[in-house]
């Protein structure tokens, strides 16, 4: 029955000594340090306020000569002139409970909603020679508010424009500020170039030097200095601990981990997998459970079984190792230091150290064969 019957349902769990602070679920975007600053009013009352130039929709706030609230009027009760006023109220209040107790009971239904209106709490102030104390917000856009899913794309829009802003602030360099996403928190280095249709999501750290291409999206994971991840990337749960490059296309899922001078290549996916120093996978190849070490070349099409119905199984290739393309490494498996596997193999026993290993079908030709017709 209105905003003041939703905080009258509230008060009877607040003690008479609190301060209360009433907020709306609507209003996203007010920051932290201004209800702050509201709630270090002294008087009994304090309203979050705010100057638009086309203040259509809201309730407008009467104030007398030095600035205090006499009365909010909500707009469909508003006279002429009260709608003529700039100053606005955005519905969020400080009150101390006990004084809010008694206001909130005095509340009646007399108006164009026949509801219960909050916002009647400061007449009934103004009266007892207690005006209301307003707190004027330094950016509107902290009292907008979401009545449909188009206003709240666009709050959207505002609140990422906001954190770009910040970000390049602190000198990172955006290709589009406007087409970014924050959805977590970042910790951000010096000297960092991100692409358009960038994503960062949950916590994500960032070094010096870093660049991330368009299109890519970068979940939980830290990025050590010098890192380059090209376009089309999907990193999630990923650590990198040196210069090292990613994509295009890769899809790294979490307990990857990049030493540095690594190359994954375009349309890679590892997923609990070590790819130590310089190490290369090319492209097309899937790495699960997998240690590889320093100096290694993967092929392309390389994949390790990792996975046999019910367990996961581990598969380690060791420094210098040269994987062939098309290759099948069935877990538990081993490749040896300095082992060559040549390509088409399925690898289902250790490959020893320093020697060739190959494990697939004798080529035959069968003379005199002739592929069969389709009238046939």
């Amino acid at each position: 029955r209105g905003t003041g019957h939703a905080v009258m349902l509230a008060l009877p769990n607040i003690p008479d000594d609190a301060r209360v602070l009433v907020l709306y679920g609507d209003v996203p975007l007010v920051r932290a340090q201004t209800l702050r600053r509201l709630l270090e009013h002294e008087e009994p009352l304090a309203a979050l306020v705010a100057q638009l130039e086309a203040p259509y929709g809201y309730g407008r706030v009467v104030r007398d000569g030095i600035g205090r609230i006499r009365a909010i009027v909500e707009e469909k009760d508003a006279t002429t002139d009260q709608r003529a006023i700039t100053c606005i109220n955005s519905g969020i209040l400080a009150a101390d409970a006990r004084r809010l107790r008694v206001w909130i009971a005095n509340l009646d239904t007399d108006n164009a909603q026949q509801e219960l209106y909050l916002t009647d709490v400061f007449a009934q102030a103004a009266d007892e020679g207690d005006p209301a104390a307003a707190e004027m917000c330094a950016s509107p856009q902290e009292v907008f508010g979401a009545n449909d899913p188009w206003q709240l794309a666009g709050l959207e829009r505002m609140h990422q424009r906001s954190r770009a802003t910040q970000l390049a602030a602190a000198g990172v360099r955006f290709a589009d500020p406007m087409r970014f996403d924050l959805r977590g928190d970042v910790h951000i280095g010096r000297d960092v170039e991100i692409d358009i249709d960038v994503i960062l999501e949950g916590l994500v750290e960032i070094g010096d030097d870093v660049h991330i291409g368009a299109f890519c999206r970068i979940r939980n994971s830290t990025l050590a200095s010098g890192t380059i991840i090209h376009s089309h990337c999907n990193l999630d749960g990923v650590v990198t601990h040196g210069p090292c490059e990613v994509g295009p296309f890769a899809r790294l899922r979490p307990g990857t981990e990049i030493a540095g001078g690594a190359h994954i290549g375009n349309f890679v996916e590892t997923k609990q997998t070590r790819i130590g120093e310089r190490s290369k996978v090319g492209h097309l190849s899937y790495l699960g459970d997998t240690q590889v070490g320093a100096d290694v070349n993967i092929g392309a099409g390389t994949i390790t079984c990792n996975y046999d119905g019910v367990r996961k199984h581990a598969t380690t290739i060791e420094d210098g190792a040269f994987i062939g393309s098309n290759t099948a490494l069935v877990a538990p498996v081993r490749v040896g230091q300095g082992a060559t596997v040549g390509a088409g193999s399925v690898i289902t026993r250790e490959a020893p150290a320093g020697e060739l290993t190959v494990a697939r079908a004798r080529q035959n030709t069968v003379e005199g064969w002739k592929r069969p017709d389709k009238d046939d």
